[in-house]
């Protein structure tokens, strides 16, 4: 898939386009499986299919590196980083940790209308699954995360959170059943209109567990298909 960016107005115009649009398209292609784990990465390849030069192709790559998507390999160079299964348990052990402690806060400190936010993403996922349209589906469950590390208004959680960012978003897409992380997201949300934290960690640990039985599974049957 080609991705030529083009911002009117920008730098990108200009030949110098801003390093977080490069990187963003980069690792949307490796979220989505278009740049496949111990896939090649060569500058002037991408470079071409971007329209860029390859300067800011290599800049891109090694922030990739830096979150954990990209690995620089002897005689290799850059290739996509495959994680290996104690790779996503530590993201899991990461994930449990810190979205428990989010959505706590985020019962304690969220909005009215940051509720309402959340709910409207359910509502989305549920109209995307009624339509079958599983990158949808996909896409919301991302976006109903995103929205509970917002809504725990904790600034120094979303700075450690952002160079995970990219690898959750890359966990959260590894599940194939999503009616059930659907119902614990509505689980979710009762318990955060509650104003019951405890509730609402309960749900959101449950919720984390739920996402790795269910990693496990896919797991298990990757390696015997």
């Amino acid at each position: 898939m080609s991705s030529t960016i083009h911002t009117e107005g920008s730098a990108a115009e200009s030949g110098t386009p801003q390093p977080h649009e490069l990187v963003s398209i980069l690792r949307d292609r490796i979220l989505h499986g278009e740049l496949a784990p111990g896939q090649r990465l060569v500058e002037r390849t991408l470079a071409s299919e971007l329209g860029v030069s390859r300067i800011p192709v290599r800049d891109a790559l090694n922030i990739l590196r830096g979150e954990g998507f990209v690995s620089a390999l002897p005689n290799r160079g850059m290739t996509v980083a495959a994680l290996s299964p104690q790779d996503v348990e530590e993201l899991f052990e990461v994930r449990e940790s810190l979205e428990v402690l989010a959505v706590r806060r985020a019962t304690e400190r969220a909005t009215p209308d940051e509720i309402d936010r959340l709910e409207e993403s359910i509502a989305a996922s549920e109209v995307a699954w009624e339509r079958a349209d599983t990158a949808a589906v996909g896409q919301c469950n991302q976006e109903f995360h995103d929205l509970l590390w917002k809504m725990a208004h904790n600034s120094l959680l979303s700075s450690l959170m952002e160079p995970l960012e990219g690898r959750m978003h890359w966990l959260l897409r590894q599940n194939d059943d999503p009616r059930r992380l659907q119902a614990e997201h509505v689980a979710i949300l009762a318990a955060i209109r509650s104003g019951d934290a405890e509730l609402a960690a309960r749900a959101a640990l449950d919720h984390v567990q739920t996402s790795r039985e269910i990693w496990l599974d896919l797991s298990a049957r990757r390696r015997t298909a």
